[in-house]
């Protein structure tokens, strides 16, 4: 199984595989195998996976980027299988080997040999599979996949890891083995364990910025208009996205992982276990991400949940943009535009006293109005995430506001602020030595945290304020002489 460094090192290099099929034949079961984690959605129901999912994956000594497709239709027209079909069919044609993945139990079904039809046409980069055959389970199957004309199939079961031997063999007259490492690679004194990246290493890495919010607010559409071009399923239909898309970017010339999330409804109204799958999916997304845009429709922008949803992203202790999408939509009445901006500020305000000044960008994805604006705004919040105070200056502030600003009494003494360090970035984390930290109160703690950020310059983002209370040098002394 691969670790989360070699995902980052094997990202997007290689040869590209792609997974295709019929729905329910257990591509998401196979590409969750290969990559080595549950990167996709895995359900009975048909037609889960709708974008192209991509990842680093591993076989043994082989890398590759690894395409999850979803599952191929003969529908035409502008309906969303038809649709999928066109995105399934692009990665296909986009791809260097493609893995035609048949359910070995349920054996050839039209659906299959129209798919096989197709591809025949690009044979010469095709390995048929059959999964689902453990035991003895899809032996018919197999008999008849020998018939579709492409090859010899290889019986595998995805859902066990039976097989894999045999498809990396078809695999390995495709993709090249990678060099093994040396053993002392990766640690300047060969003991095989790191003391975590640089801060070098750190620029280097792409900025990983998620694209959150409720069903149908345009997040998909923006993701496509931030990159140029139709990357990920769009359309009129509520809730598209499932899984979790990540899509690899360059904005003047800075890497970006996009990632487009699932559309979150309230709690109470998520009763499906896919949707509650695919809740999860955008909670790790938030979870993992430097920033999160939490995008709003302007037509009826700061609802109860998209603040819930902008909470998630605080709590979690992410960098915060806020795009209002569909502005185009306010043109026409300017004073109901600023009655809606006004209330959002408001609200915003009002529900995290402990983030003030959320940058806002207006947007419009579809017709590309005000995007320009997006990014530079992402970029100064990720500065002000990563920013670090240097403890004498925030010591010499300290005792200016101390002065200025007394803390209470607590027992009738008065409480002593006698350190104050910051311990971490993204987002900024301090420590404060006190005196009595039971009797500051969360008033004057909340007074420090917005002083530090007027005084800093650390608006918009999440700051973390502990206190500790100092060792007394003499209490060990006094165990000792009793």
């Amino acid at each position: 199984m691969p670790s989360a460094e070699q995902d980052r090192r094997l990202d997007r290099i290689g040869p590209r595989v792609a997974i295709v099929g019929r729905p329910n034949v257990g591509k998401s079961t196979l590409f969750n195998r290969l990559v080595g984690r549950r990167r996709a959605i895995v359900d009975d129901t048909p037609g889960v996976t709708r974008d192209v999912r991509e990842s680093a994956a591993q076989l043994g000594d082989l890398a590759f980027t690894l395409l999850d497709t979803a599952g191929w239709e003969t529908a035409g027209g502008e309906a969303l299988e038809a649709r999928m079909r066109r995105f399934t069919e692009r990665a296909v044609d986009a791809a260097d080997v493609v893995l035609f993945l048949i359910d070995g139990r349920a054996g050839v079904l039209p659906l299959d040999e129209a798919f096989a039809s197709w591809l025949r046409k690009r044979a010469a980069k095709v390995i048929l599979v059959a999964n689902k055959c453990e035991g003895r389970a899809g032996q018919q199957g197999l008999a008849e996949a020998h018939g579709l004309g492409l090859g010899e199939p290889i019986p595998v079961s995805a859902e066990h890891g039976e097989g894999l031997s045999d498809l990396h063999d078809a695999l390995a007259s495709y993709i090249a083995p990678f060099p093994e490492e040396s053993e002392d690679e990766g640690s300047a004194d060969g003991d095989g364990e790191s003391e975590g990246p640089t801060d070098e290493e750190l620029a280097k890495r792409p900025l990983l910025l998620a694209i959150v919010g409720r069903p149908n607010v345009g997040k998909s559409t923006l993701l496509n208009r931030l990159v140029g071009e139709e990357r990920v399923l769009t359309g009129p239909e509520a809730g598209i996205t499932r899984d979790a898309i990540r899509v690899e970017w360059q904005w003047k010339g800075r890497a970006v992982r996009l990632v487009d999330t699932a559309g979150m409804r309230r709690r109470s109204r998520v009763e499906a276990k896919l949707e509650a799958a695919s809740v999860a999916d955008t909670l790790d997304a938030i979870r993992l991400a430097d920033v999160a845009v939490v995008v709003l429709d302007a037509a009826n922008m700061a609802e109860k949940q998209d603040l819930a949803v902008a909470g998630w992203v605080i709590e979690e202790g992410r960098a915060l943009v806020i795009a209002v999408n569909k502005t185009d939509l306010l043109a026409d009445d300017r004073s109901a535009a600023a009655k809606a901006w006004r209330k959002l500020r408001d609200r915003l305000e009002a529900s995290f006293a402990q983030v003030k000044d959320v940058p806002i960008v207006g947007v419009s994805a579809l017709n590309g109005r005000g995007i320009e604006k997006l990014m530079p705004a992402v970029f100064e919040t990720y500065e002000i995430w990563n920013k670090r105070v240097p403890t004498p200056k925030l010591n010499r502030w300290l005792r200016e506001v101390e002065t200025l600003h007394p803390p209470p009494l607590a027992h009738g003494r008065r409480i002593r602020l006698r350190f104050m360090t910051q311990i971490k970035i993204r987002p900024p984390t301090f420590v404060l030595s006190v005196s009595q930290p039971e009797g500051l109160g969360d008033d004057y703690l909340r007074f420090l945290v917005n002083r530090l950020r007027d005084d800093f310059g650390l608006p918009g983002v999440p700051i973390r304020l502990t206190m500790r209370k100092p060792k007394n040098p003499y209490a060990v002394r006094a165990k000792k002489k009793r």
